[in-house]
């Protein structure tokens, strides 16, 4: 796992490497083992810390454009010879790679076959030799999480490319006469101070929706994110993305033998755990009690017998939140070398780190155990191994998912006439009543039977502000700026390309579109290199998730059993009371915490003199929502951690500029 950023120039201006320097500096957390330079200027290229020099290619006697790569490595694979940025055999092609190819070796015999000749054992030198070979097209045959830039002098092109869910980040600028790029946000707008740091208000909007802003928006009006599954290819005249992969969910489904589906998987998964278990350097898991996470751990241990899997767990004094009597069944189960640790309140003494690591506000709270199971796992380990993707891959919102399907249905056998004219006043009528019993709070279930599956699902995944919640927050001039935005538009687009029918199978093809990529993703991988860990997901290896994605969404969501068949795989490794308890996500006690131990906290980020809300927010209304959470009542911790999350991040990057953490 590493850091990458890079800039392009074509008016003709030398290129300027202490700006260079000073984007990969903001990068050392992801690459703390070394650094690395290629520029094709007079003085050439340095390789490493110590490194090998190549002489500048020339372009018709001419050292146009001017190109600059850096990189900074975490070392895992190839400890000796893997620096970075790495060439071809004559220095006329660059690359720089955040992330693994876990096939590297199986591509490597192939491209020696034909006729490369390898210098390292890297991983990283099978790009390069890729691109010669095949193109563009060479990212298809990639295995592993991946961002890389790579740079052929020859045919004057700058070719991006990132991973098909989304695993490895990838910001870049496009600007008249230059490209910048890098692996984390910060690398850009803290390094170059011409840049207008100038809120893009509709991805405010949607942040205020979803708790994160959706790429290929940004939350700076001229910074955009490559996508998953994306290519981009960038010459002095044109700039193009390609998206190489799709995910095939439709009715085309399998119906096999229950038996034979849990071989397949079974095959399948202990295939994508044995490859990420390549490494030099020492690896470890998550193990949070869930079924994801112990499934992973379970076949660490069934594949290397005679290695103690080392294991890290967070937990939580408040029982109800607590996971932690299941992740040590697993971990008594299989003998693992087992490490603990209980979040408390006041570790949220680094918040401001935090936001700072997460380069845009993201209010997901459980970015805050993993920042310290992430730490923990980093004192003894480089690489750790996670359960993540497994929600969606095998539909483990069971929740969302069931009551999706049975709103569904509901659908299809009521007239339109019932649904708009009787549900549709009836859900605006009842009350919210967050704090009753369940059976209680059908104001949702009423509002959702009126609106279509796409629009139900919208408004289910907007977890922190509803529409007519916002008509309450905004400032009027806020809501003039948006009377155009449609944070649900960026959810619709990818329900146009999923051609299943199915109610469970569309919301999770939106799902991996969406919030696994821009929410679990952006956590996991911002608070793991944080402390410069390596996190791989071995579900969210593409072969397993195109075959889950052929599966009828009965294997997956069966009855009230959600991962059902992922379940049946792992039944001969894992306790039942861990494979069939009533799912607990991974978060925190937020709203018990804002009444308590975190509210001087939260009322000075809100209310003090030094708060900007008030920029953008009628502040009658955030009083309001805050004074209704403390009575007990109403529960609103998920709407008022969003906009502390906005202020905090506000006050770091639009008027302290940060420069690190």
């Amino acid at each position: 796992m590493c850091g990458i950023c890079g800039m392009i120039q074509w008016d003709g201006r030398p290129m300027d490497l202490d700006k260079l320097k000073a984007m990969n500096g903001f990068l050392i957390h992801r690459g703390p083992d070394g650094e690395g330079y290629y520029s094709n200027t007079d003085s050439g290229a340095t390789v490493g810390s110590g490194g090998t020099r190549f002489e500048p290619a020339l372009l018709h006697g001419h050292l146009r454009p001017a190109v600059g790569l850096a990189h900074r490595r975490l070392a895992i694979i190839d400890l000796a010879t893997g620096d970075q940025p790495m060439p071809n055999e004559d220095g006329t092609v660059w690359v720089v790679f955040n992330g693994e190819i876990y096939n590297f070796q199986e591509l490597r015999r192939e491209l020696e076959r034909l006729g490369h000749a390898f210098r390292t054992r890297s991983d990283t030198e099978v790009i390069v030799h890729g691109w010669e070979q095949w193109g563009e097209k060479a990212v298809e045959r990639f295995r592993g999480m991946f961002a890389f830039a790579l740079w052929d002098e020859r045919r004057q092109v700058l070719y991006m490319a990132r991973d098909r869910v989304g695993k490895k980040p990838l910001y870049y600028v496009l600007g008249k006469n230059r490209l910048l790029f890098a692996s984390e946000l910060k690398a850009i707008v803290q390094a170059f101070d011409d840049l207008p740091r100038v809120i893009d208000l509709t991805a405010l909007d949607a942040y205020l929706t979803y708790g994160y802003v959706p790429s290929p928006h940004t939350i700076f009006e001229h910074v955009r994110k490559l996508e998953p599954a994306q290519w981009a290819m960038c010459t002095a005249t044109d700039f193009r993305v390609h998206t190489y992969w799709r995910l095939r969910m439709d009715d085309a489904v399998r119906n096999a033998p229950e038996g034979e589906l849990a071989e397949e998987l079974r095959a399948l998964f202990d295939e994508a755990v044995r490859l990420r278990l390549i490494s030099d350097v020492p690896l470890g898991a998550f193990l949070s009690g869930g079924v994801d996470s112990s499934a992973v751990v379970a076949s660490m241990a069934v594949q290397n017998p005679g290695d103690k899997v080392k294991t890290c767990s967070i937990g939580f004094h408040e029982k109800s939140y607590n996971e932690l009597t299941f992740a040590r069944l697993v971990a008594r189960r299989y003998e693992t070398d087992h490490e603990e640790f209980v979040v408390k309140p006041d570790a949220l003494a680094i918040m401001d780190r935090m936001v700072w690591h997460l380069d845009e506000p993201f209010a997901d709270a459980s970015a805050l155990p993993t920042w310290y199971v992430s730490r923990m796992a980093r004192q003894s380990v480089t690489v750790a191994l996670s359960g993540d993707g497994g929600d969606e891959t095998f539909a483990g919102y069971v929740q969302r998912y069931a009551m999706g399907r049975l709103e569904d249905g509901l659908r299809r056998k009521l007239p339109d006439f019932v649904r708009r004219n009787v549900f549709k006043p009836l859900g605006a009528l009842y009350p919210r009543l967050e704090g009753a019993p369940r059976p209680l709070r059908l104001k949702r279930f009423f509002q959702n039977l009126s609106l279509s599956l796409e629009e139900a699902y919208c408004r289910d995944m907007a977890f922190y502000f509803q529409p007519e919640d916002k008509v309450r927050l905004y400032r009027p001039e806020l809501k003039k700026q948006l009377e155009t935005s449609r944070p649900q538009d960026v959810l619709l687009r990818h329900f146009k390309d999923c051609p299943s029918r199915d109610p469970v199978t569309r919301a999770q093809y939106v799902d991996i579109k969406t919030y696994l990529p821009e929410d679990i993703l952006v956590k996991v991988d911002r608070m793991a290199m944080a402390h410069s860990l390596e996190v791989r997901a071995p579900i969210l290896d593409h072969h397993v998730l195109e075959w889950a994605a052929r599966l009828a969404s009965s294997y997956k969501l069966n009855g009230r059993v959600s991962k059902y068949i992922f379940k049946k795989m792992n039944e001969a490794r894992l306790p039942s009371d861990v494979l069939y308890r009533k799912k607990h996500g991974f978060t925190v006690p937020l709203a018990r915490w804002l009444r308590t131990d975190l509210r001087s906290m939260a009322e000075e980020t809100l209310f003090s003199k030094d708060s900007g809300l008030a920029e953008y927010f009628q502040m009658e209304t955030v009083r309001r929502l805050w004074n209704a959470h403390l009575t007990g009542r109403q529960d609103h911790g998920t709407p008022l951690w969003g906009l502390i999350v906005f202020e905090k991040w506000r006050r770091i990057y639009l008027e302290e500029r940060s420069q690190g953490r």
